[in-house]
């Protein structure tokens, strides 16, 4: 979990970093400090929402009895998997745009006034805590009861997030973002298949899907999960020694699919045809 977690905080934190920093990017450039505290409040605003969604999940799941647990378990990973396969789809086809559109959206509430800005700061950083929160909950309930692995992981994933976002908007560093998001999104749909198979083990314990006690296979004894190399395969591929037989069809039907479409080639947009000389009349002389 900790390979996860930490890929998780560094992915969504490195996203959440480059918005800020655009945003604080351009105020500055066009000298517009003085509006520098509403996109903090904007951003402030976000990381509490993020913080206030992710306790009073927590907290719900708490107060249900085992069965309902599984089912919310469930349905949070079903839900969790959606976001990160809009997400990392979304990031392949505005990485190249994205400041552009900031950029602009920012120069918009900046003439409609201060509450514009915090508003447009809180909406463009709140989407990323969101799916942070409910990805990270779903990844965390794959993990086994009591452990603090997937936080740890997750928080060294956002401080080294900020880190590079700081450096990055300082011009200390410059590396290939479109490179590092299609890396991180590969393994990402790794980990979104194997959060899909947990969730849907535990709507087959909640008694929402059947096939529970119809296994895939069983590598308990050859490879069982507390191994070193079972704990690093769960650790990353949240790797199940028993797998139903939806659980294995949901893995290799989610990766094949997506992981085709993401890595697929993308068709550039045709240039516009040089426009064709208009004919000449010659004038023949008589």
């Amino acid at each position: 979990m900790l390979l996860s977690s930490a890929l998780i905080g560094l992915r969504e934190g490195l996203e959440a970093a480059l918005v800020v920093s655009i945003l604080v990017a351009f105020l500055v450039k066009t000298d517009r400090r003085a509006s520098l505290p509403w996109v903090w409040t904007g951003v402030a605003a976000a990381l509490a929402m993020s913080v206030g969604a992710g306790t009073v999940i927590t907290y719900t799941s708490a107060q249900m009895s085992f069965e309902q647990q599984e089912i919310f378990g469930g349905t949070m990973s079903i839900i969790a998997v959606a976001f990160v396969t809009w997400m990392i789809f979304w990031m392949r086809a505005t990485a190249r745009t994205i400041a552009a559109e900031l950029r602009g959206k920012l120069s918009k509430a900046l003439r409609l006034g201060p509450f514009a800005v915090v508003v447009m700061a809180f909406l463009a950083v709140g989407r990323e805590g969101l799916e942070t929160t409910v990805l990270f909950y779903a990844n965390v309930e794959t993990a086994e009861r009591g452990t603090a692995v997937p936080l740890a992981g997750f928080v060294l994933g956002v401080v080294a997030a900020v880190v590079l976002g700081w450096l990055i908007y300082r011009g200390a560093i410059r590396f290939n973002l479109n490179r590092f998001f299609t890396i991180t999104g590969v393994l990402l749909i790794f980990v979104a298949a194997g959060i899909l198979g947990y969730g849907l083990h535990d709507l087959q314990e909640g008694r929402v899907l059947p096939g529970l006690t119809t296994l895939a296979f069983d590598l308990s004894g050859p490879m069982p999960e507390d191994s070193w190399y079972g704990a690093l395969l769960k650790g990353f591929f949240n790797y199940s020694a028993q797998t139903t037989v939806l659980q294995a069809i949901a893995w290799v039907l989610y990766v094949g699919i997506v992981l085709t479409l993401f890595l697929w080639p993308r068709r550039r947009p045709a240039a516009a045809p040089a426009p064709s000389p208009e004919p000449v009349t010659v004038k023949e002389n008589s």
